[in-house]
């Protein structure tokens, strides 16, 4: 609380943008960890779509995909995060 008896609102970008990033590659390595299961299930086909160069199944294509998934949570942290805390700013 601050001393108006207000609490104000503040999104930090940098542990969002961690979380964000993490749960990306999280997310990326079970679709991974998926698509050798079941590999019928044409889980490569959205990484090839969102991420650049991906190969499926190669040590590249993985290493491209995690470094994607921290661009894309990264990306979504500073855009999401800058607007939630300008709005929230202005409603005070």
């Amino acid at each position: 609380m601050n001393g108006s008896g207000t609490q104000g609102l503040h999104l930090p970008l940098v542990p969002l943008g961690l979380s964000l990033g993490g749960f990306f590659a999280i997310s990326f390595l079970g679709c991974i960890l998926l698509g050798i299961i079941v590999p019928d299930g044409a889980m490569h086909r959205p990484w090839l779509q969102f991420f650049p160069y991906f190969e499926w199944l190669t040590a590249r294509g993985v290493v491209l995909g995690l470094i994607w998934t921290q661009v894309y949570g990264w990306w979504t942290a500073l855009i999401f995060g800058s607007l939630f805390n300008f709005f929230a700013g202005r409603n005070r």
